[in-house]
């Protein structure tokens, strides 16, 4: 007989320095598969100012990269009991962002981008945010499948959402582009496309244009 129980869990996360209270934005960066949070931040140092917090939330399940010992990464989930983490990871961001927030007496802006695995957990938290998103950057990665359409667009409707993509990315086919389209064509929300030279990585100068305009 299978049961499931609640506990509390320690989660970890980098940022780009010690909150100031003087910040104007918060970019909340969400890695991709395999990914860990210390290093994931580090790509984002040419982004770093005194009034911008960067903060890099790390995944909760990990597992080595390779056989049983050496490099380790986190995911945010796995098809297997994928509904409790959804539920984990909704629950732990929320948290985490409401942390943050409570030590503002006036709130600065919210950018979250997702990159890879972490652009659909990123789109499936934005669904269930109760906190305005001034932009959404889907890096590599999209909308999760699962989403109410509806509901996400009517949030993202003052937000900037933004499709980024390498015209060498291996991971990314044109089925899943193919895939894509047909789930913005369902977003009440404008969905504006972005591509770079490069494969599946972050590309610095077209992330200083889109956070630095």
């Amino acid at each position: 007989m299978k049961s499931s129980i609640r506990y509390q869990h320690i989660a970890h996360y980098s940022t780009s320095h010690v909150i100031n209270r003087d910040e104007k934005e918060i970019i909340i960066a969400l890695h991709g598969y395999g990914q860990l949070a210390e290093f994931f931040i580090k790509k984002f140092e040419p982004l770093y100012k005194e009034d911008r917090l960067i903060v890099v939330p790390e995944a909760t399940n990990y597992a080595y990269a390779k056989g049983f010992s050496g490099k380790v990464g986190a995911n945010w989930m796995t098809h297997h009991e994928r509904e409790s983490a959804i539920e984990n990871n909704h629950n732990y961001l929320n948290s985490l962002l409401n942390a943050l927030l409570i030590k503002y007496t006036i709130k600065p802006t919210i950018k979250i981008l997702g990159f890879s695995q972490g652009a659909a957990t990123a789109t499936r938290w934005v669904s269930q945010l109760n906190v305005p998103v001034k932009s959404l950057v889907l890096w590599a990665g999209g909308f999760a499948h699962d989403l109410d359409f509806e509901e996400i667009g009517e949030k993202l409707k003052d937000s900037e959402v933004l499709f980024v993509t390498g015209d060498s990315d291996d991971l990314i086919t044109p089925e899943s582009i193919s895939k894509q389209d047909e789930l913005i064509s369902r977003l009440s929300c404008e969905v504006k496309k972005l591509q770079f030279e490069g494969g599946h990585e972050l590309d610095l100068p077209l992330l200083k244009k889109i956070f630095d305009q």
